[in-house]
């Protein structure tokens, strides 16, 4: 586990721990805790720099991986945080909770299933009431399960994979952009897998594919009122999704390996991706997919 900060030079390919990892199957949606080796979310690595200052953000999935990182880099670049989780993370969730606090931020805790439409709605009201307004929208929780035959991909399965990243992602852009004052972005997490799609992910693939499109048909739809909307498509990332079902238990100890790198991404890894399209940086970009890969490149 690398103990310097994301500013020390250091060998990419030797910065975090490299497969084998031990097999180690959780019950989903999974925990921090029982990742062997433990992910690295900036709690201590990350440092920000006000890049964000006076922001308000709603990140969903926030309890864990991905979006915990982009919660506490967030955080530390200046941003009030609504974070979004499923009420069986809420303990992984106040750990995240007491980390902006720590950086001096506020952070609104809301809990709740976003395959319900009404709790979407109910979700951006409240993050918007609660933050004084709103304007980064970073979509994160996703759904994610592996099954090797499509025989055994039963359709409860796939309309809840698809309604879970994809009609939620819509129920709460659609929601939130009547909120988003010009200037504001919408981040969306799409995947290798859009491009270069797994067997044993035949639903999951296509949900992200659909999340670049979408993403890509929104940006048109909405810089006319100033608003950007990108993606971010990350690679093999050491979160609880894999271990708790999103991979079989038998490519967990080389997972990573087929990349480049030889391992796979840490979450913190992935922060700075979404702080550049949340900051005003990245104000000529809109409509993009930014592959965070370990050198599997996108097209």
């Amino acid at each position: 586990m690398a103990t310097e900060n994301q500013y020390t030079l250091q060998n990419p390919l030797t910065q975090y721990p490299q497969p084998e990892f031990p097999k180690q199957p959780q019950t989903a949606p999974g925990t921090v805790h029982e990742l062997q080796p433990k992910a690295d979310h900036g709690e201590t690595s990350y440092k920000g720099f006000g890049r964000l200052a006076g922001r308000k953000a709603l990140i969903t999935g926030a309890d864990s991986g991905i979006g915990r990182a982009a919660a506490i880099a967030f955080a530390r670049e200046g941003a009030d945080i609504a974070l979004n989780y499923l009420p069986s993370e809420e303990a992984d969730a106040r750990e995240v909770v007491a980390l902006i606090e720590a950086a001096g931020r506020k952070a609104v805790a809301i809990p709740g299933d976003i395959t319900s439409e009404a709790f979407c709605q109910a979700l951006v009201k409240q993050a918007a009431e609660a933050l004084g307004g709103l304007d980064i929208v970073t979509n994160v929780a996703g759904k994610q399960t592996a099954q090797k035959d499509i025989a055994d991909l039963t359709t409860e399965q796939f309309e809840l994979t698809f309604r879970t990243n994809v009609t939620a992602l819509f129920w709460i852009c659609k929601a939130a952009l009547p909120l988003l004052p010009p200037g504001a972005t919408i981040i969306n997490t799409a995947s290798i897998q859009a491009y270069q799609p797994s067997e044993t992910l035949l639903d999951y693939a296509p949900t992200k594919s659909a999340i670049v499109a979408f993403t890509k048909a929104l940006s048109k739809q909405v810089i006319g009122k100033g608003i950007r909307v990108n993606a971010v498509a990350p690679g093999p990332f050491w979160t609880p999704l894999q271990p708790s079902g999103g991979q079989p238990q038998d490519k967990i100890p080389a997972f990573g390996s087929e990349t480049p790198y030889g391992r796979p991404g840490q979450p913190a890894e992935c922060a700075p991706i979404y702080v550049l399209l949340a900051s005003q940086e990245s104000s000529y970009i809109t409509g993009e997919v930014f592959g965070v890969t370990g050198g599997n490149t996108l097209p």
